[in-house]
């Protein structure tokens, strides 16, 4: 945590950029491929350093931050299912301090005492393959994976070929009408070890692991391989219900269990952090006599009721958390140390290591972050080093074992561009080396490529890094509305990829299908797509929310009016360092050119850049207004009553200004309230505000 507290805006912002692409590529392998690359502890560690780095610097948080990315896309060959509530991930922690951090962090939102009581639900955290079964009126309706988190793949007919022991068809006559139950699709340990050797025996290949197999059985395209494969679920949430079974998540399980459920039967309910942390070590020195791969705990506020005011932040539910089982470590040679130019220009250095055995998987790389990281660990080249897979900064070299003999040189960090040759500074006080060839730099321009088509952006089908490679050295994208114009580029696009290798009318169809598709896009994945320093997801939200349109947005942010920027840094997290990265974009005309190339590119192709989706304003009083809250609320916290507006439609933003809608006053409200004075604006007592949004 030190060296994140180290880092510069800059330097954070670009280790959040390689996280976003390095976990996306992960997530791909484990939930589209079946074949993840990584150990868990190692993804989870990656997971873990864009979560401090994105708590230390909120404004950076990118629209593709992992932290508010659930899995991958669904995969062909199967039907999309939309979930009607996200099937959300869990935020992760590795320490009793980190326990203690999540309790108290609840306790502050719903504003507990520290001694109030607050019971938890906590389960084995079982490594399978999530999946969300349907019931209408009593009936299995349908089963999908979790996919993306909002969309999934419809594998009813392979989930069906599990025994009714497993997969109960009907429910009780006390169901809801509708209901979302939810669980993990596993396969045990012994399952795992008898299918291997089938598949050894019939000269198929073996799977790595039970999760792998669980969910390469259960993506079968064939149900009747499905029904040939050893699967179990254990059911442990919910979804969408039309009437609540039960008022506290230990309930449901029991009414689950009535239902036909198998329950995980270690799950315990504890009333305590410290009973939770007691349950956590009893489980991990049990985990390997378990029948089947356990990872974590995850941790639940029993009560329903208080699940849902607590709510969700990104798509994580503020209301849970998976304690992780400590990672390993594993010694290696560094074979070389590699540099890597960024998309806005950072000399990131890459360990290249002899492949080594860490927690099961083969691992040969890691990050050295910087120059000076380089030097602080003392490592070179032909080091016999000491690789971790968890904690605060992964994959890491902890340190060195093994040194080469003296005289031996240390690594020369380069003062040029590896890539494009230009000067490469490192700005007095800053850790982080950048090229100075800005677009003239091949990297940094097909890196800003990348960073457009990529999953959060503009998630074009079809164009992932080596296609944007492909079509970067055949001269047809040089950028965004370049590839929204593939089709006829002097003639020579998708007419000649054809005639590639690895490319064929059909693949250049469907490529061309997919830009079209992409065409239209909604406003704050159009504002993270065009990669201006320091927008991240929340960011480009916030600023859709507030703008509500493309044309706002850029003529408030082409006036650079004094007006402008105060209106700007109103919007909440949003500060003057922000706020400065956006209106310098604007002032830049090359990327006013580029904005405008872009949007009639679009609209060629029959689409547009979508405004902003409101809240209705026949269902909510306050969609659409700019609200501030000061002051000590009585009824909730002020982090529940944000997002209580937020979730009804409203702006809430962080300063009172002219357009400031509404400011409600709690108790000790400080200057905000005398600004509203000053200004005219309508000022609302706590209860006054709950009147209006009818609570």
């Amino acid at each position: 945590m030190t060296e994140i507290e180290d880092l510069t805006p800059i330097e954070a912002a670009i280790e959040l950029e390689r996280l976003a692409r390095e976990i996306a590529r992960h997530d791909r392998a484990y939930h589209q491929l079946d074949a993840p690359i990584v150990a868990d502890v190692e993804y989870d560690a990656l997971k873990r350093l864009n979560g401090a780095i994105e708590a230390r610097f909120p404004h950076l948080i990118r629209p593709d931050s992992p932290s508010g990315r659930v899995g991958a896309k669904p995969a062909e060959g199967f039907g999309q299912v939309r979930h009607l509530i996200p099937m959300l991930s869990l935020d992760n922690a590795f320490s009793p301090e980190d326990v203690a951090e999540f309790d108290a962090k609840v306790r502050r939102f719903l504003g507990l005492a520290a001694d109030a009581k607050l019971a938890y639900a906590a389960e084995p955290k079982i490594d399978g393959l999530s999946i969300n079964l349907r019931y209408e009126n009593g009936a299995l309706v349908q089963a999908a994976t979790r996919g993306d988190g909002a969309e999934g793949e419809d594998v009813t007919a392979n989930m069906l070929t599990l025994p009714e022991g497993e997969l109960p068809r009907r429910l009780g006559p006390d169901a809801p009408a509708l209901i979302e139950i939810r669980g993990e699709v596993y396969m045990s340990k012994s399952d795992f070890l008898a299918l291997n050797a089938r598949q050894e025996a019939a000269g198929d290949k073996s799977f790595a692991n039970p999760r792998n197999a669980a969910a390469g059985s259960l993506r079968q395209l064939d149900p009747k391989v499905t029904a040939g494969r050893p699967l179990s679920l254990f059911a442990y949430a919910m979804g969408e219900a039309s009437a609540l079974p039960a008022a506290s998540h230990w309930d449901y399980l029991e009414r689950l269990k009535t239902w036909g459920f198998r329950v995980n039967p270690l799950a315990r309910r504890c009333a305590s952090v410290a009973e939770l942390l007691a349950f956590f070590a009893e489980m991990g020195e049990a985990r390997a006599q378990l029948p089947y791969d356990i990872d974590g705990i995850v941790y639940k506020v029993d009560d329903i009721d208080l699940q849902r005011r607590l709510g969700m932040v990104s798509r994580s539910p503020r209301w849970a958390i998976a304690h992780k089982f400590p990672a390993e470590q594993a010694t290696t040679l560094l074979e070389a140390i590699e540099i890597q130019v960024g998309r806005t220009g950072a000399l990131t250095p890459v360990a290249r290591l002899t492949p080594v055995n860490v927690g099961g998987v083969v691992v040969s790389n890691a990050t050295l972050h910087n120059e000076d990281e380089i030097a602080r660990k003392g490592v070179r080249v032909g080091d016999t080093v000491i690789v971790q897979r968890a904690g605060d900064v992964i994959p890491q070299i902890v340190g060195v074992v093994e040194a080469k003999p003296r005289g031996a040189q240390d690594f020369v960090f380069p003062d040029h561009c590896p890539v494009c040759g230009a000067l490469a500074v490192r700005p007095e006080g800053e850790v982080i080396r950048r090229c100075g060839g800005g677009l003239t730099c091949a990297a940094q321009a097909k890196e800003r490529l990348k960073h457009f088509v990529s999953r959060n952006a503009f998630d074009i089908e079809g164009l992932g890094d080596k296609n944007i490679e492909f079509l970067w050295d055949r001269e047809l994208v040089r950028g965004p509305a370049d590839i929204f114009r593939l089709e006829e580029i002097n003639g020579r696009s998708l007419t000649r990829l054809e005639n590639c290798e690895g490319w064929g009318k059909r693949s250049a169809d469907k490529l061309w299908e997919s830009i079209r598709t992409r065409a239209t896009m909604g406003l704050e994945r159009f504002i993270f797509a065009l990669g201006i320093r320091q927008v991240g997801e929340a960011t480009a939200k916030r600023l859709a929310r507030h703008y509500g349109s493309l044309a706002h947005w850029r003529d408030a942010m082409q006036s650079r009016s004094e007006e402008a920027l105060a209106e700007l840094t109103s919007i909440e997290d949003i500060g003057p360092a922000v706020a400065k990265d956006v209106l310098d974009f604007f002032a830049e005309a090359h990327n006013r050119d580029t904005l405008d190339q872009l949007v009639a590119a679009m609209e060629a192709l029959g689409g547009r850049v979508e405004d902003a989706r409101q809240v209705e304003a026949s269902t909510s009083p306050v969609a659409g207004k700019a609200v501030v809250f000061t002051g000590t609320l009585v009824t909730m916290t002020r982090p529940e009553a944000k997002a209580r507006a937020e979730a009804l439609g409203a702006k809430v933003v962080g300063s009172v200004s002219k357009k400031t809608d509404y400011v409600v006053i709690g108790a000790d409200a400080g200057s905000k309230a005398a600004d509203a004075a000053k200004l005219g604006v309508a000022t609302l007592t706590e209860q006054e505000w709950l009147a209006l949004i009818g609570e």
